[in-house]
């Protein structure tokens, strides 16, 4: 890789606030350029810890990890002898190290403290308390970098707070993208004047803008801070998880609208866990739950609670 000197490392360059929020298209070198000002950094400052996280190892392999590599090999600072592959860390000459690994791994973010961290690709992680988890055990900088799909914890958590920088990238910063990329993508533009599927997808991916939820079986729908006292208790949802979290969800009939309150978001939790949730919370109502998992929803119903298979559509 050919390591050049783009309009978005640039931008990226100037933000200083301790947490730097960097949101952005495809083929914005968003990165790239993050991961190039990491490096930079390691190299001029010893002894330095810095940490590259995502959602999920195969994601950081194929993703920051070997855009990583590429980029040391494009500068001529790539050294074999200084790379652990297994830990997937490599170590510079003046003792730092940039260390990469996935938020599924539980003891990882409560593990030792760092200087640096990079959030990378920070939609994939599974929710706000494992950033915080992570945040609280940073010394300097925090980097996040996204492309901006849908809301999610970033945009109520961080934008916008106190020593936070907000940069939005696009194609157009990256002068170093070659002009036949550049045709591939706006032909996305002639598609988006009969397409709102490739009108959103433009929004996003062309223009790093706020999209709609990608595959969302409910467009048309907003936030609300309370629950009315006149909205009746139909039923509870659940999704199993374990690395992905578990979620229960209360639906509620409003007039001529539905509600959906998420009362439980966890990943690493066990069924003695959920049933001590349901047990506590006094959730009695019937519980419909992901019919994928016939041994999970058993185990649960013989533990006292009313809990079905949902009937999924075609």
């Amino acid at each position: 890789m050919q390591v050049k000197i783009t309009k978005a490392l640039t931008k990226l360059q100037k933000l200083k606030s301790r947490v730097r929020i960097c949101r952005g298209g495809t083929s914005a070198s968003k990165t790239i350029s993050i991961l190039t000002i990491l490096i930079d950094y390691a190299i001029r400052n010893e002894s330095q810890v810095i940490s590259v996280v995502t959602g999920t190892i195969p994601a950081i392999r194929r993703g920051a990890y070997k855009d990583f590599i590429q980029i040391l090999k494009g500068l001529n600072r790539y050294k074999e002898n200084q790379h652990n592959k297994s830990l997937m860390k490599y170590t510079f000459t003046n003792g730092s190290y940039i260390e990469f690994f996935s938020t599924d791994d539980s003891s990882k973010l409560r593990g030792s403290r760092r200087d640096i961290l990079f959030v990378n690709e920070a939609n994939t992680i599974s929710g706000f308390d494992a950033y915080q988890e992570l945040a609280i055990r940073t010394n300097d900088t925090i980097w996040l970098d996204y492309n901006p799909s849908n809301t999610f914890w970033v945009d109520k958590e961080l934008i916008g707070q106190p020593d936070t920088d907000f940069i939005t990238l696009t194609y157009r910063d990256n002068n170093s993208l070659p002009e036949s990329i550049v045709k591939e993508l706006l032909k996305a533009r002639d598609k988006a004047k009969t397409s709102t599927y490739w009108k959103n997808w433009c929004r996003v991916y062309l223009d790093g803008e706020l999209g709609s939820l990608e595959g969302v079986c409910i467009p048309d729908w907003k936030e609300i801070d309370t629950i009315p006292n006149e909205a009746r208790l139909l039923a509870y949802g659940m999704d199993f998880g374990y690395v992905d979290p578990h979620v229960i969800i209360s639906l509620y009939k409003w007039n001529d609208a539905y509600i959906f309150d998420e009362v439980f978001y966890k990943s690493n939790v066990v069924l003695r866990d959920v049933s001590l949730f349901l047990k506590q919370n006094n959730i009695k109502e019937n519980i419909i739950a992901d019919s994928a998992e016939p041994k999970s929803i058993e185990t649960l119903r013989r533990d006292g609670h009313n809990i079905y298979p949902c009937a999924k559509g075609r």
